[in-house]
Protein backbone atom coordinates (compact mmCIF):
# COMPACT_ATOMS: atom_id res chain seq x y z
CA UNK A 1 0.00 0.00 0.00
CA UNK A 2 1.44 3.52 -1.21
CA UNK A 3 2.66 6.19 1.61
CA UNK A 4 4.07 9.07 1.44
CA UNK A 5 7.31 10.19 3.11
CA UNK A 6 7.78 14.08 3.77
CA UNK A 7 10.35 15.86 5.27
CA UNK A 8 9.19 19.34 6.18
CA UNK A 9 10.57 22.27 6.51
CA UNK A 10 10.97 23.72 3.10
CA UNK A 11 9.33 26.78 1.81
CA UNK A 12 7.53 26.21 -1.01
CA UNK A 13 8.12 28.64 -3.99
CA UNK A 14 7.34 28.72 -7.85
CA UNK A 15 4.47 28.24 -9.79
CA UNK A 16 1.54 25.05 -9.52
CA UNK A 17 -0.73 24.31 -12.68
CA UNK A 18 -4.24 23.94 -11.53
CA UNK A 19 -6.39 21.05 -13.11
CA UNK A 20 -10.00 20.36 -14.04
CA UNK A 21 -12.03 20.12 -11.28
CA UNK A 22 -13.12 16.38 -10.61
CA UNK A 23 -16.53 17.37 -9.22
CA UNK A 24 -17.58 19.11 -12.47
CA UNK A 25 -15.92 16.10 -14.24
CA UNK A 26 -18.03 13.09 -12.92
CA UNK A 27 -21.34 14.71 -13.74
CA UNK A 28 -20.41 15.69 -16.44
CA UNK A 29 -19.07 12.55 -17.58
CA UNK A 30 -22.45 10.86 -16.32
CA UNK A 31 -24.53 13.31 -18.25
CA UNK A 32 -23.23 11.82 -21.76
CA UNK A 33 -26.00 8.53 -20.58
CA UNK A 34 -28.41 11.41 -21.44
CA UNK A 35 -27.39 11.01 -25.72
CA UNK A 36 -26.57 8.58 -27.92
CA UNK A 37 -24.04 11.21 -30.01
CA UNK A 38 -20.69 11.50 -28.68
CA UNK A 39 -19.86 13.77 -25.74
CA UNK A 40 -16.45 15.15 -25.71
CA UNK A 41 -14.83 16.56 -22.00
CA UNK A 42 -11.43 18.38 -22.22
CA UNK A 43 -9.40 19.37 -18.97
CA UNK A 44 -10.26 16.31 -17.07
CA UNK A 45 -7.83 15.81 -14.36
CA UNK A 46 -6.25 12.39 -14.25
CA UNK A 47 -7.21 10.71 -10.60
CA UNK A 48 -9.06 7.48 -9.40
CA UNK A 49 -12.22 8.84 -9.03
CA UNK A 50 -12.62 9.85 -13.04
CA UNK A 51 -10.56 6.15 -14.08
CA UNK A 52 -13.60 4.88 -11.60
CA UNK A 53 -16.37 6.31 -13.68
CA UNK A 54 -14.65 5.58 -16.79
CA UNK A 55 -14.82 2.20 -16.15
CA UNK A 56 -18.46 2.52 -14.97
CA UNK A 57 -19.53 3.98 -18.11
CA UNK A 58 -17.51 1.41 -19.78
CA UNK A 59 -19.54 -1.70 -17.88
CA UNK A 60 -22.73 -0.25 -18.97
CA UNK A 61 -21.47 -0.47 -22.74
CA UNK A 62 -20.85 3.17 -23.04
CA UNK A 63 -17.90 3.81 -25.08
CA UNK A 64 -15.49 5.29 -23.46
CA UNK A 65 -12.40 6.88 -25.25
CA UNK A 66 -8.94 9.04 -24.19
CA UNK A 67 -6.19 9.89 -26.63
CA UNK A 68 -4.12 11.13 -23.82
CA UNK A 69 -1.75 9.58 -21.49
CA UNK A 70 -2.60 10.81 -18.69
CA UNK A 71 -5.80 11.33 -20.15
CA UNK A 72 -6.71 14.91 -19.95
CA UNK A 73 -10.02 14.40 -22.42
CA UNK A 74 -12.37 12.21 -22.75
CA UNK A 75 -14.64 10.81 -25.62
CA UNK A 76 -18.49 8.88 -24.03
CA UNK A 77 -21.08 7.08 -26.52
CA UNK A 78 -23.84 5.95 -24.74
CA UNK A 79 -25.26 4.92 -28.31
CA UNK A 80 -26.68 2.16 -27.02
CA UNK A 81 -26.47 1.35 -23.02
CA UNK A 82 -27.57 -2.21 -22.68
CA UNK A 83 -26.40 -2.59 -18.53
CA UNK A 84 -27.99 0.07 -17.07
CA UNK A 85 -26.83 -1.01 -13.61
CA UNK A 86 -23.92 0.79 -11.52
CA UNK A 87 -22.47 -2.47 -9.65
CA UNK A 88 -21.07 -2.17 -5.86
CA UNK A 89 -17.76 -3.70 -6.76
CA UNK A 90 -16.96 -0.66 -9.13
CA UNK A 91 -18.65 2.08 -7.52
CA UNK A 92 -17.95 1.07 -3.54
CA UNK A 93 -15.15 3.90 -3.07
CA UNK A 94 -16.76 6.61 -5.11
CA UNK A 95 -20.31 8.43 -4.00
CA UNK A 96 -20.28 10.20 -7.37
CA UNK A 97 -21.72 6.71 -8.72
CA UNK A 98 -25.17 7.86 -7.74
CA UNK A 99 -25.23 10.55 -10.39
CA UNK A 100 -25.60 8.17 -13.26
CA UNK A 101 -29.39 7.52 -11.78
CA UNK A 102 -30.92 10.55 -13.32
CA UNK A 103 -29.44 10.03 -16.76
CA UNK A 104 -30.00 6.33 -16.97
CA UNK A 105 -33.96 6.16 -15.51
CA UNK A 106 -34.58 9.29 -17.40
CA UNK A 107 -33.60 8.28 -20.76
CA UNK A 108 -33.85 4.49 -20.40
CA UNK A 109 -36.32 4.23 -17.70
CA UNK A 110 -34.71 1.73 -15.88
CA UNK A 111 -31.91 2.34 -13.55
CA UNK A 112 -30.00 -0.30 -10.71
CA UNK A 113 -27.10 1.62 -8.73
CA UNK A 114 -25.02 0.52 -5.69
CA UNK A 115 -25.96 3.12 -3.16
CA UNK A 116 -22.44 4.53 -2.97
CA UNK A 117 -19.58 4.49 -1.10
CA UNK A 118 -17.00 7.30 -0.45
CA UNK A 119 -14.81 8.81 2.38
CA UNK A 120 -15.92 8.18 5.98
CA UNK A 121 -16.89 11.73 6.61
CA UNK A 122 -20.33 11.03 8.03
CA UNK A 123 -23.59 9.95 6.52
CA UNK A 124 -24.55 11.62 2.86
CA UNK A 125 -28.13 10.23 2.43
CA UNK A 126 -29.54 9.92 -1.25
CA UNK A 127 -32.96 10.76 -0.08
CA UNK A 128 -33.57 13.58 -1.47
CA UNK A 129 -32.64 12.10 -4.53
CA UNK A 130 -35.07 9.85 -4.14
CA UNK A 131 -37.75 12.20 -3.16
CA UNK A 132 -36.98 14.34 -6.14
CA UNK A 133 -36.94 11.91 -8.60
CA UNK A 134 -40.33 10.03 -7.14
CA UNK A 135 -41.74 14.16 -7.80
CA UNK A 136 -40.82 13.22 -11.42
CA UNK A 137 -42.61 9.93 -11.58
CA UNK A 138 -39.99 7.53 -11.29
CA UNK A 139 -40.48 4.92 -8.91
CA UNK A 140 -38.22 3.93 -6.84
CA UNK A 141 -37.21 1.17 -4.50
CA UNK A 142 -33.87 0.11 -2.25
CA UNK A 143 -33.44 -3.63 -2.18
CA UNK A 144 -29.76 -5.52 -0.38
CA UNK A 145 -27.91 -2.07 -0.75
CA UNK A 146 -29.11 -1.02 -4.30
CA UNK A 147 -31.38 1.40 -5.96
CA UNK A 148 -33.74 0.84 -8.16
CA UNK A 149 -35.54 3.01 -10.51
CA UNK A 150 -38.41 3.02 -13.22
CA UNK A 151 -40.22 5.32 -15.19
CA UNK A 152 -42.49 5.30 -18.22
CA UNK A 153 -42.25 9.03 -18.70
CA UNK A 154 -40.69 11.83 -16.35
CA UNK A 155 -43.14 14.39 -15.98
CA UNK A 156 -41.95 17.54 -15.36
CA UNK A 157 -43.17 19.61 -11.60
CA UNK A 158 -41.69 21.94 -9.52
CA UNK A 159 -39.49 20.29 -6.19
CA UNK A 160 -38.39 21.71 -3.13
CA UNK A 161 -35.55 20.24 -2.02
CA UNK A 162 -35.86 20.59 1.65
CA UNK A 163 -32.19 20.51 2.32
CA UNK A 164 -29.07 21.91 -0.11
CA UNK A 165 -27.49 19.27 -2.01
CA UNK A 166 -25.17 19.43 -4.38
CA UNK A 167 -25.16 15.50 -6.07
CA UNK A 168 -29.12 15.89 -5.58
CA UNK A 169 -29.16 18.84 -7.57
CA UNK A 170 -26.79 17.44 -10.22
CA UNK A 171 -28.89 14.18 -10.25
CA UNK A 172 -32.04 15.67 -10.79
CA UNK A 173 -31.21 18.74 -13.02
CA UNK A 174 -30.12 15.53 -15.58
CA UNK A 175 -33.11 13.75 -15.41
CA UNK A 176 -35.52 16.75 -16.15
CA UNK A 177 -33.66 18.06 -19.16
CA UNK A 178 -35.63 14.67 -20.51
CA UNK A 179 -38.56 14.97 -18.77
CA UNK A 180 -41.98 16.05 -20.67
CA UNK A 181 -42.72 19.82 -19.86
CA UNK A 182 -41.38 22.46 -17.09
CA UNK A 183 -39.70 21.52 -13.81
CA UNK A 184 -38.87 23.67 -11.41
CA UNK A 185 -36.24 22.94 -8.69
CA UNK A 186 -35.80 25.06 -5.54
CA UNK A 187 -33.58 25.69 -3.02
CA UNK A 188 -30.68 24.22 -5.22
CA UNK A 189 -26.94 24.44 -4.54
CA UNK A 190 -25.18 27.26 -5.82
CA UNK A 191 -21.56 25.52 -6.20
CA UNK A 192 -19.97 26.59 -9.56
CA UNK A 193 -19.69 22.91 -10.84
CA UNK A 194 -23.98 22.80 -10.98
CA UNK A 195 -23.55 25.86 -13.52
CA UNK A 196 -20.62 24.30 -15.02
CA UNK A 197 -22.95 20.59 -15.76
CA UNK A 198 -26.04 22.91 -17.01
CA UNK A 199 -23.48 24.67 -19.27
CA UNK A 200 -22.58 21.20 -21.13
CA UNK A 201 -26.02 20.65 -20.81
CA UNK A 202 -27.27 23.46 -22.84
CA UNK A 203 -24.88 22.91 -25.24
CA UNK A 204 -26.37 19.26 -25.51
CA UNK A 205 -29.77 21.00 -26.35
CA UNK A 206 -31.22 21.31 -22.99
CA UNK A 207 -32.97 24.63 -22.19
CA UNK A 208 -32.10 25.53 -18.69
CA UNK A 209 -32.40 28.95 -16.98
CA UNK A 210 -31.11 29.88 -13.33
CA UNK A 211 -28.01 27.59 -12.76
CA UNK A 212 -25.83 28.85 -10.06
CA UNK A 213 -28.87 30.14 -8.59
CA UNK A 214 -30.94 28.56 -5.88
CA UNK A 215 -34.43 28.49 -8.41
CA UNK A 216 -33.49 26.21 -11.81
CA UNK A 217 -36.45 26.02 -14.18
CA UNK A 218 -36.28 22.96 -17.16
CA UNK A 219 -38.49 23.07 -20.05
CA UNK A 220 -37.57 19.58 -21.16
CA UNK A 221 -36.90 17.48 -24.60
CA UNK A 222 -37.26 14.94 -26.18
CA UNK A 223 -33.34 13.85 -27.02
CA UNK A 224 -30.15 15.86 -26.25
CA UNK A 225 -27.10 15.89 -29.19
CA UNK A 226 -23.93 15.56 -28.49
CA UNK A 227 -21.23 18.48 -27.43
CA UNK A 228 -17.62 19.38 -26.37
CA UNK A 229 -17.39 20.98 -23.82
CA UNK A 230 -14.06 21.84 -20.82
CA UNK A 231 -14.10 21.48 -17.59
CA UNK A 232 -14.29 24.38 -15.00
CA UNK A 233 -10.26 24.56 -12.63
CA UNK A 234 -10.96 22.48 -9.19
CA UNK A 235 -10.95 25.37 -6.78
CA UNK A 236 -10.45 22.72 -4.06
CA UNK A 237 -7.08 21.90 -5.64
CA UNK A 238 -6.04 25.34 -6.12
CA UNK A 239 -7.62 26.27 -2.16
CA UNK A 240 -5.18 23.71 -1.17
CA UNK A 241 -1.88 24.62 -2.79
CA UNK A 242 -3.20 28.40 -1.73
CA UNK A 243 -2.88 26.93 2.02
CA UNK A 244 0.46 24.84 1.48
CA UNK A 245 2.30 28.45 -0.01
CA UNK A 246 0.63 30.04 3.20
CA UNK A 247 1.49 27.61 6.02
CA UNK A 248 5.13 27.15 4.80
CA UNK A 249 5.25 30.93 4.57
CA UNK A 250 6.11 30.49 0.54
CA UNK A 251 5.35 32.15 -2.29
CA UNK A 252 2.90 30.54 -5.13
CA UNK A 253 1.69 31.38 -8.12
CA UNK A 254 -1.33 29.48 -9.06
CA UNK A 255 -2.24 29.32 -12.93
CA UNK A 256 -5.38 27.69 -15.01
CA UNK A 257 -7.68 29.10 -11.63
CA UNK A 258 -11.20 30.68 -11.89
CA UNK A 259 -10.00 33.31 -8.81
CA UNK A 260 -14.42 33.57 -8.21
CA UNK A 261 -14.73 30.27 -6.86
CA UNK A 262 -12.43 30.56 -3.75
CA UNK A 263 -13.72 33.93 -2.64
CA UNK A 264 -14.69 32.55 1.06
CA UNK A 265 -11.25 31.06 1.22
CA UNK A 266 -8.82 33.84 -0.09
CA UNK A 267 -10.66 36.14 2.92
CA UNK A 268 -9.97 33.95 5.28
CA UNK A 269 -6.35 34.03 4.43
CA UNK A 270 -5.83 37.35 4.03
CA UNK A 271 -7.28 37.89 7.72
CA UNK A 272 -4.54 35.42 8.68
CA UNK A 273 -2.44 37.59 6.91
CA UNK A 274 -1.57 36.63 4.01
CA UNK A 275 -0.83 38.59 0.56
CA UNK A 276 -3.29 37.47 -2.15
CA UNK A 277 -3.70 38.89 -5.64
CA UNK A 278 -5.68 37.94 -8.63
CA UNK A 279 -5.21 38.38 -11.80
CA UNK A 280 -8.09 38.73 -14.61
CA UNK A 281 -5.91 36.17 -16.34
CA UNK A 282 -6.43 33.62 -13.99
CA UNK A 283 -3.92 33.23 -12.30
CA UNK A 284 -3.42 33.71 -8.05
CA UNK A 285 -0.15 34.80 -6.43
CA UNK A 286 0.36 33.88 -3.22
CA UNK A 287 2.90 35.53 -0.49
CA UNK A 288 3.11 34.07 2.86
CA UNK A 289 2.75 35.76 6.13
CA UNK A 290 5.92 36.64 8.04
CA UNK A 291 3.26 35.62 11.14
CA UNK A 292 0.00 33.76 10.16
CA UNK A 293 -2.57 34.96 12.76
CA UNK A 294 -5.70 32.72 14.32
CA UNK A 295 -9.36 33.32 12.29
CA UNK A 296 -12.08 31.25 12.91
CA UNK A 297 -14.73 29.67 10.03
CA UNK A 298 -17.69 28.00 9.92
CA UNK A 299 -18.38 25.53 6.99
CA UNK A 300 -21.03 26.06 4.80
CA UNK A 301 -22.57 25.59 1.08
CA UNK A 302 -21.28 27.68 -1.55
CA UNK A 303 -20.43 30.60 -1.44
CA UNK A 304 -19.36 29.65 2.04
CA UNK A 305 -16.34 28.23 3.12
CA UNK A 306 -15.77 25.10 1.78
CA UNK A 307 -15.73 21.58 3.74
CA UNK A 308 -13.59 20.40 1.55
CA UNK A 309 -10.80 22.86 2.78
CA UNK A 310 -11.73 22.22 6.73
CA UNK A 311 -8.91 20.05 7.28
CA UNK A 312 -6.23 21.74 5.31
CA UNK A 313 -7.45 25.03 7.43
CA UNK A 314 -7.27 22.99 10.84
CA UNK A 315 -3.03 22.50 9.59
CA UNK A 316 -3.07 25.75 8.79
CA UNK A 317 -4.36 26.67 12.47
CA UNK A 318 -2.16 25.09 14.12
CA UNK A 319 0.98 26.93 12.95
CA UNK A 320 -0.90 30.75 13.38
CA UNK A 321 -0.97 33.10 16.40
CA UNK A 322 -4.00 32.99 18.70
CA UNK A 323 -7.10 30.52 18.66
CA UNK A 324 -8.97 29.70 15.52
CA UNK A 325 -12.52 28.00 15.85
CA UNK A 326 -13.32 25.42 13.44
CA UNK A 327 -17.23 24.78 13.25
CA UNK A 328 -18.07 21.85 10.52
CA UNK A 329 -21.55 22.30 9.70
CA UNK A 330 -22.12 19.84 6.63
CA UNK A 331 -20.86 16.51 7.99
CA UNK A 332 -20.85 15.21 11.23
CA UNK A 333 -17.68 12.85 11.37
CA UNK A 334 -15.33 14.95 9.36
CA UNK A 335 -12.50 15.16 12.39
CA UNK A 336 -10.99 12.50 12.31
CA UNK A 337 -7.71 14.31 10.81
CA UNK A 338 -7.45 16.05 13.84
CA UNK A 339 -6.21 12.75 16.20
CA UNK A 340 -3.17 12.16 13.77
CA UNK A 341 -2.41 16.11 13.65
CA UNK A 342 -2.33 16.07 17.47
CA UNK A 343 0.08 12.94 16.99
CA UNK A 344 2.27 15.60 15.74
CA UNK A 345 1.94 17.87 18.85
CA UNK A 346 -1.08 19.79 17.68
CA UNK A 347 -3.40 21.48 19.81
CA UNK A 348 -6.47 20.87 18.92
CA UNK A 349 -9.65 20.87 21.65
CA UNK A 350 -12.40 18.78 20.32
CA UNK A 351 -16.19 19.19 21.26
CA UNK A 352 -18.98 18.50 19.11
CA UNK A 353 -19.07 20.01 15.73
CA UNK A 354 -16.61 22.31 17.32
CA UNK A 355 -12.80 22.49 16.81
CA UNK A 356 -10.44 24.92 18.83
CA UNK A 357 -6.96 24.88 17.23
CA UNK A 358 -4.44 27.22 19.59
CA UNK A 359 -0.85 27.82 18.04
CA UNK A 360 1.73 28.29 17.26
CA UNK A 361 2.87 24.73 17.51
CA UNK A 362 5.88 23.07 16.49
CA UNK A 363 4.77 19.83 14.91
CA UNK A 364 7.05 16.65 14.67
CA UNK A 365 7.01 14.06 12.25
CA UNK A 366 4.97 10.78 12.70
CA UNK A 367 3.02 8.12 11.50
CA UNK A 368 -0.22 8.84 10.37
CA UNK A 369 -3.13 7.64 8.66
CA UNK A 370 -5.54 9.36 6.46
CA UNK A 371 -9.01 8.49 6.78
CA UNK A 372 -10.97 10.46 4.06
CA UNK A 373 -10.18 12.68 0.89
CA UNK A 374 -9.53 15.94 2.13
CA UNK A 375 -8.23 14.56 5.22
CA UNK A 376 -5.25 13.17 3.30
CA UNK A 377 -4.67 16.98 2.21
CA UNK A 378 -4.56 18.28 5.62
CA UNK A 379 -1.87 16.10 7.00
CA UNK A 380 0.59 16.30 3.85
CA UNK A 381 0.08 20.11 4.97
CA UNK A 382 0.69 19.48 8.77
CA UNK A 383 4.23 17.28 7.41
CA UNK A 384 5.28 20.57 5.60
CA UNK A 385 5.96 21.89 8.65
CA UNK A 386 6.49 19.32 10.48
CA UNK A 387 10.08 18.80 11.76
CA UNK A 388 11.72 15.38 10.52
CA UNK A 389 10.08 12.78 8.57
CA UNK A 390 6.07 12.14 8.81
CA UNK A 391 4.86 9.01 6.71
CA UNK A 392 1.16 8.93 5.36
CA UNK A 393 -0.78 6.05 5.34
CA UNK A 394 -3.82 5.15 2.84
CA UNK A 395 -2.62 7.95 0.25
CA UNK A 396 -5.10 6.01 -2.22
CA UNK A 397 -7.41 8.72 -0.72
CA UNK A 398 -5.79 11.36 -2.06
CA UNK A 399 -5.09 9.58 -5.28
CA UNK A 400 -9.17 9.94 -5.82
CA UNK A 401 -8.53 13.85 -5.68
CA UNK A 402 -5.59 15.16 -6.56
CA UNK A 403 -3.58 14.62 -9.92
CA UNK A 404 -0.24 14.02 -8.63
CA UNK A 405 0.20 15.84 -5.96
CA UNK A 406 3.14 14.88 -4.73
CA UNK A 407 4.96 15.91 -8.68
CA UNK A 408 3.56 19.12 -8.46
CA UNK A 409 4.58 19.98 -4.50
CA UNK A 410 8.43 18.51 -5.47
CA UNK A 411 8.55 20.92 -8.21
CA UNK A 412 7.73 23.89 -5.65
CA UNK A 413 10.64 22.81 -3.27
CA UNK A 414 8.71 20.18 -1.20
CA UNK A 415 10.12 16.76 -0.13
CA UNK A 416 7.81 14.16 -0.86
CA UNK A 417 8.19 10.97 -2.56
CA UNK A 418 6.00 8.55 -2.50
CA UNK A 419 7.16 4.59 -1.28
CA UNK A 420 5.17 1.06 -1.14
CA UNK A 421 5.30 0.12 2.03
CA UNK A 422 7.41 1.55 5.03
CA UNK A 423 10.82 0.02 4.72
CA UNK A 424 12.19 -1.08 8.24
Amino acid sequence: MDKFKIEGGRRLEGTVKISGAKNAALPAMAASLLTREPVHLQNIPHVRDIITMAKLLAHMRCHVESPDIPPSEFTMQAENVSHAEAPYDLVRTMRASILTLGPLVARFGHARVSLPGGCAIGARPIDLHVQALEALGASISVDHGYVEARAEGLRGRTFRFPKITVTGTENVLMAAVLAEGETILENCALEPEIADLAELLVKMGAKIEGAGGPTIRVQGVSELHGATHRIIPDRIEAGTFLLAGAITGGELALTACQPAHLGALVSTLRQCGVEITCEPSGTVHLRGAKRLTSADVTTAEYPGFPTDMQAQFMALATQAQGVSRIRETIFENRYLHAVEMMRMGACIALAGNLAVVTGPTPLSGAPVTASDLRASAGLVLAALVASNTTWIDRVYHIDRGYEQIERKLRAVGARIERVTGRPE
